[in-house]
Parts: C-alpha cells; sequence; structure tokens
C-alpha cells in the first residue's frame, strides 16, 4: 500500500510554494492595497476583477462565486488534480523531496525523485522532435499537415513535431543532456532490443501527451513512410508516467473551456482535437489508443463537475442544465455500429452523457476541411443526448411502416429505455418511445418497458444490474493508436463484465477511491492520506461542504466584527492584547463566533505573533492554525475573511487601523455587558438581596471605568 505524505512535508510545501506565482500563472495580477492582488476569476466569466490572492497569508478567494482555499487548493481545482498530485505537482516546482509514512514511495513502484527525472526527459524529447520537423527530413509530416488544413502556427500551438527516420537521433540527443539508459528505457522513449536500446518513435509525426499540469509524459506518433511496416498509430507503452487509461490527449488545453463551459467534447483522433480547438470548440480531447474508462471520467468530472441527476438536461436554449460530456463518432456505417456497440446492453447510462454524429461519414478534421469551422461546432452545438440516439439508433433497424416492424422495434427499445437509471427520465423516455413508434396506447409501451426490465437484471431502484450474462464486447479504441475515444464502462473496480451483482460505474457516477480507507462518510480517514485526499474545502473528489449561513453585512455591529476578524488573520502582529480577553460570547454572528473560537483554539494572538515572526511576518502559518481548528463549514469563511481587501491601504497607517478596529469591537462588547447589567440592576430589588444588588453595581461601575479607558486611548 502506498504511504502517507507526512504532514511536514504538506506544511513546507504550503509555506514554499509562492501563491502569486502559481496563480499567476493562470491569473493577470494586480496590485490591490496592502498586501493584496487581484484579477479576473479562473473559475468563472466576469468583467471587473473579484479573484483576490493574498501572498503574507498563502491564500485566495473570489468574492463572485466564492471559490477559495490555500495555494494547494488552487491547484487542485485549476488543474483537476486529487489532494496527493496537487502536493506532489508542487513539491517537484519547488524542489521538495516528499517522504511518505509506511515506507511508501510516491507512486507504486517509483522510486524518490525518478519522477522528475523522467519528466525532463520528456520535456527535452518535445523540445527535440519540435525542432526536427522544421527539417528537410520532416516534408512529408508538414504535407501530412497542411493537407488537413494544419499550418506552422498550429504545429506550434499543439507541439506537433517530427522523429528522424534513424535508429538512434533522440538516443544520442538524450546521452548528450546526461540520461542514463536506465532512465530512457524507463521513460518509453526508447526500446530494448537484443543489440541494445533504440528510438521507439522512427519516421512519424510525433504529438506530445501531457498530464493537466501541462508536463509531457508520453507521445503519439503516426505512421508517414510506406517501408515503416509498424502500426498507424503507436504511442508510448506503459511507465511510470504513462498510463493511456488516465490520459487524455488535449486536456492540458482544453481545461479551462472545460470549468468554464463544463462540457468536454470527446473526439477520436489527435487531428480531431487539433481541428476542434481550431474551429473555436476548446474543450476537446482525446483518449490514447484506449477506450474512455472510468479514469478518464474522474479526471473530467473533477474539470466539469458533477450535477448529479440534473445533468444533461437541455433547455430550450440548446443550453443544459449541469456539466456534459459529448462523444463524437464517424458518421458512417462504421462508426455508428462502433457507438451502439459501446452504448450497448452493458450500458450503465449516464444522464450528463450526449453523442454528436456526421451524418455524412466526415471527422471532425475532415469536416472543418470541407465545410469550416462554423460545421463543427454546429455538430457539437447539435449533440442528442445519449438516450434517445441509442433509441432511435434500435428503432432506425426496423421497418415502422408495418405493425410487425412496430411491433419488433417496441420490443428490441423496451430493454434500453428500462435500462435508463433515472427514475425521472425513464418515464419520459417511455412516453417519447411511444411518438416515435407512433404506438397511441402508452400503456402498452409503459408495460413492454416494465416488462423488460427485470430482464436486464435492473434493481427497481436503478442502482445495481444483477445478471449472470456477461458477454465480452469489444474494446472501441483503434489498437495502439490515437483513436480510442469511444467509451467503454466498467465497475468501480475498473473492471468489466463482474458476476457478483457489483454495482456497475457509469462515466459520470464516482466510483470508490480504493486506495485509501473511508470514515463512513465519502472522505478519506486522513488528511494526508494517499488518493483522495483532502485540502481545506470541497475539492476534488470531496463531497461539497455546507457553509455557515453568511451574516447580514447591513448590521453595523456585524460589519465591525468582520472587519476585526480580517485584521485578526492577515495583520496580527498589529493587534493589540485586548483581542484576548474577549470573551467566547463576545461576537454576536454566529458565524463570526465560530471564527473567534477558532483563533483562541489556535492559541489567540500570542502564538499569531510568534507565528508571524517565524516566518518572518507571513501570516500563512497562522492562518493554517486557524484552518485546522476550524469546523469545515467554518473553513470557506476564514479563507474569505484572509483574503479580503482592507480599506487602509497604507502601510504607515496600519498598525494604526488594526488597533482601532479591534479597540471597537471590544468597545461594543463592553456596551453589551453595560447594558446587560443594567437591566439586571432594574430587575433586581435592594432590599431583599443588598450584597448581590452591591456586586452588580460595582462590576457596572468597573466596565464602564473600562470602556471609558478605553475610548481615552483610542
Amino acid at each position: 500500500m502506498a504511504g502517507r505524505i507526512r504532514r511536514e512535508d504538506v506544511e513546507a510545501v504550503r509555506e514554499r510554494a509562492r501563491i502569486e506565482e502559481i496563480v499567476g500563472a493562470h491569473v493577470s495580477l494586480k496590485p490591490a492595497g496592502v498586501g493584496s492582488m487581484k484579477g479576473l476569476c479562473p473559475f468563472h466569466d466576469e468583467r471587473s476583477p473579484s479573484f483576490h490572492v493574498r501572498p503574507q497569508v498563502g491564500r485566495y478567494h473570489c468574492f463572485g462565486c466564492g471559490e477559495g482555499g490555500d495555494v494547494i487548493a488552487f491547484v487542485m481545482k485549476v488543474d483537476g488534480l486529487g489532494f496527493t498530485e496537487a502536493v506532489e505537482y508542487l513539491a517537484g516546482r519547488v524542489g521538495i523531496q516528499l517522504r511518505y509514512e509506511e515506507g511508501g514511495a510516491p507512486r507504486p513502484g517509483e522510486e524518490p525523485g525518478r519522477r522528475r527525472r523522467l519528466l525532463d526527459a520528456h520535456r527535452v524529447a518535445e523540445e527535440f522532435y519540435r525542432e526536427q520537423l522544421t527539417t528537410p527530413a520532416a516534408a512529408a509530416g508538414r504535407a501530412f499537415l497542411a493537407e488537413r488544413g494544419f499550418d506552422r502556427s498550429a504545429a506550434e500551438q499543439f507541439g506537433v513535431g517530427f522523429a528522424p527516420q534513424g535508429w538512434d537521433g533522440l538516443l544520442r540527443h538524450l546521452r548528450g543532456r546526461s540520461f542514463t539508459e536506465a532512465e530512457l528505457v524507463a521513460s518509453g522513449l526508447v526500446s530494448q532490443g537484443q543489440r541494445g536500446v533504440y528510438d521507439r518513435f522512427r519516421g512519424r509525426l510525433v504529438w506530445p501527451i501531457r498530464e493537466v499540469t501541462g508536463e509531457t509524459v508520453g507521445f503519439g506518433a503516426r505512421r508517414l513512410f510506406d517501408e515503416d511496416q509498424g502500426p498507424k498509430y503507436l504511442n508510448t507503452p506503459e511507465t511510470p508516467l504513462y498510463r493511456k487509461s488516465q490520459v487524455l490527449y488535449g486536456i492540458d488545453l482544453a481545461k479551462r473551456d472545460m470549468q468554464r463551459d463544463k462540457r468536454v467534447v470527446v473526439v477520436e483522433g489527435y487531428t480531431d482535437v487539433m481541428a476542434m480547438h481550431l474551429s473555436g470548440v476548446g474543450s476537446a480531447v482525446a483518449t490514447c489508443g484506449t477506450a474512455f474508462g472510468s479514469d478518464h471520467a474522474r479526471i473530467v468530472r473533477r474539470l466539469v463537475g458533477d450535477a448529479g441527476s440534473t445533468g444533461g438536461v437541455q433547455l430550450a436554449s440548446g443550453t443544459s442544465i449541469g456539466g456534459e460530456i459529448i462523444f463524437t463518432f464517424d458518421g458512417d456505417a462504421a462508426g455508428q455500429k462502433a457507438a451502439l456497440r459501446a452504448f450497448g446492453e452493458d450500458q450503465s447510462f449516464s444522464a450528463q452523457t450526449f453523442v454528436a454524429v456526421e451524418r455524412s461519414g466526415m471527422d471532425p478534421c475532415e469536416l472543418r476541411q470541407a465545410k469550416g469551422p462554423d460545421a463543427v461546432r454546429a455538430l457539437v452545438a447539435g449533440r442528442t443526448p445519449l438516450f434517445e440516439f441509442v433509441i432511435r439508433s434500435t428503432l432506425d433497424s426496423h421497418d415502422l411502416r408495418t405493425a410487425e416492424g412496430r411491433v419488433a422495434a417496441l420490443r428490441a427499445a423496451a430493454p434500453v429505455v428500462a435500462g435508463i437509471r433515472d427514475a425521472a427520465l425513464r418515464p419520459e423516455y417511455t412516453r417519447l418511445l411511444a411518438g416515435w413508434l407512433g404506438i397511441d396506447d402508452q400503456e402498452t409501451v409503459r408495460r413492454a418497458v416494465a416488462a423488460a426490465g427485470p430482464a436486464r437484471g435492473s434493481s427497481p431502484r436503478g442502482g445495481e444490474q444483477r445478471s449472470d450474462d456477461r458477454r465480452g464486447r469489444p474494446d472501441a479504441g483503434r489498437g495502439d493508436g490515437g483513436r480510442g475515444g469511444r467509451p467503454e464502462w466498467r465497475g468501480g473496480d475498473g473492471q468489466r463484465g463482474r458476476g457478483d451483482g457489483a454495482r456497475r460505474e457509469g462515466p459520470w457516477s464516482r466510483p470508490d477511491d480504493r486506495r485509501g480507507g473511508s470514515n463512513g462518510r465519502g472522505r478519506p480517514d486522513d488528511r494526508w492520506t494517499r488518493g483522495d485526499q483532502r485540502a481545506d474545502g470541497p475539492y476534488g473528489d470531496e463531497a461539497p461542504v455546507v457553509r455557515m449561513p453568511s451574516p447580514d453585512r447591513r448590521d453595523p455591529v456585524v460589519q465591525i466584527e468582520r472587519t476585526a476578524l480580517e485584521v485578526v488573520l492577515q495583520q496580527p502582529e498589529h493587534v493589540p492584547a485586548q483581542f484576548d480577553d474577549l470573551a467566547a460570547d463576545a461576537f454576536a454572528a454566529p458565524a463570526h463566533r465560530a471564527v473567534h473560537e477558532a483563533v483562541r483554539a489556535a492559541g489567540g494572538m500570542a502564538a499569531a505573533r510568534a507565528a508571524a515572526a517565524a516566518a518572518g511576518g507571513a501570516s500563512t502559518g497562522w492562518v493554517d492554525a486557524v484552518v485546522e481548528q476550524a469546523a469545515e463549514a467554518v473553513r470557506p469563511l476564514i479563507t474569505e475573511l484572509a483574503v479580503a481587501p482592507l480599506p487602509e491601504d497604507r502601510p504607515e497607517s496600519m498598525p494604526g487601523y488594526v488597533r482601532d478596529v479591534v479597540l471597537r469591537l471590544v468597545e461594543i462588547g463592553f456596551t453589551r455587558s453595560i447594558a446587560d447589567l443594567r437591566g439586571r440592576l432594574q430587575r433586581m430589588d435592594p432590599a431583599e438581596d443588598a450584597a448581590a444588588y452591591q456586586a452588580a453595581f460595582a462590576e457596572l461601575v468597573a466596565l464602564e471605568g473600562r470602556r471609558r479607558t478605553l475610548r481615552e486611548s483610542a
């Protein structure tokens, strides 16, 4: 079992990874006051910047959409990574060697530090291939691109290169860059033969296959010369970096559009991805020599989101509620047959899946050449819901002009409708099926669908399928080539055709994470557990955290409380000692009271000043400590308060501003206590309990004196 990242290493990554640099790679940040920066949010469309970053506390927050967190949370959100993958990525950037508990390694079979060397080898190889594309020997490769409508700028945009025909061109180049033979073999860039090692890709056009972070982990290569006896498409073999079931070509270029549009378009080849992007469909990706499986779906879901049962519902405008996954297929008979096979009786339907088929038989690349970018966009816009596509395709094979044909079509289509697990959609498609068949008696169709359900092993709840009939079906991918973008549905353990009644997972379901334990609430049982480890909120595969209700900021007292907590988190070195004297009930708003409790649990201002001094004035460690002590529902508010811009933008005036804000809150506390004591005194009878009355009166005098002193010192 893989070990857990040590907590101290996670904290070191948080401290060393400068959030303004990581965020700045995605957002143009500008100064926005003392210690604050702002820019346009990368997670939603906006014209005025509401996305704020405060480097001193190591946090970001968007006051438009509410996204926020630390540097790890940002990488998780923007790149669609799990907690562990985000920490590993940042550790590689800042040069921290992560240590794993229980003797574990970063990934099964991977030595510490080896991953970075293999990534470096791929980076150098990509540079080499791209340079080779400009040489006379690459004329066939340039011609291949030109024939498909791709010029030099398109090749550069997608990193297309050329592998020379010799046996050791790349090998010699990498050896000259101090890479060892063992590293090159492990990278998959060279192959091992009886006479030694040699270049894996020779005389081919080469596309870099990158992770969502943009780092190249493999290549896909297309045959160019007739004398090449190898496969038409050749990909990197399985390596510590490259696992074809976990990579999507173009994901690094598509991620921003996927997040913004909540849509991904899965095509069948590298040139199809290029054609889609150049036509304005920037969310297109392709699988690499395999079918679209559960691991691919997890990557996509992190970027697109999961809207549950509402996904895939089309509105009259043509848009959809929730995210979409759109598969494209060639429009010829073979392409449609492959589509039906992929969505056959073994399918666990998903309400967010659509199909786009070009009826004339052209793929997106050919469509762009023949009819232009508008036709490519129209192909995607004219997508058909998965259920409708499968049902209509089933009906197309029957003659609906005859009674016999309609009955046969009903018998063939009823199991398809019965297989729809969404209980709300199944009756609607039953009604539509009756209309497509031209059968006025909807009750007959309903009974046929109901009768087909048990035969398919469908649970009445639509949650499980149990059947001993597990017929294998061909993989929808095309060998080792770059055209494997057809979906293949597997169970949560990645296996097909299980006969043990295991739950079938569709591409938009949430498969169980087999790598880490669970606390029974759908989360890993340790914040630093490998797999989908937790950061500070609802990121990755985490279930959304329910936030505490936001206080009404129109209330002047609530606004003072909020501002006081902002300076406590952002400027702890200037907070006066009186803040620690505030009672547990000093804050009126429940959300603010919860933050105050976390501040007290983290050690109060004495601990804050010590943490800031140890960090050279930065408040990153202090805010992290407060977050650690807070309930999950309160953590987003702490991030928001730690990043919120302060009205005072003059550094020399900041100490006085912080003191005034905090003392104003302390004064409100005194005033509230004085009012309570006066009310109590009015209800007391001095004659009946003179001692208690005198004690309360003395307390009132003391409080009024402290408030007077506070006002005089302000």
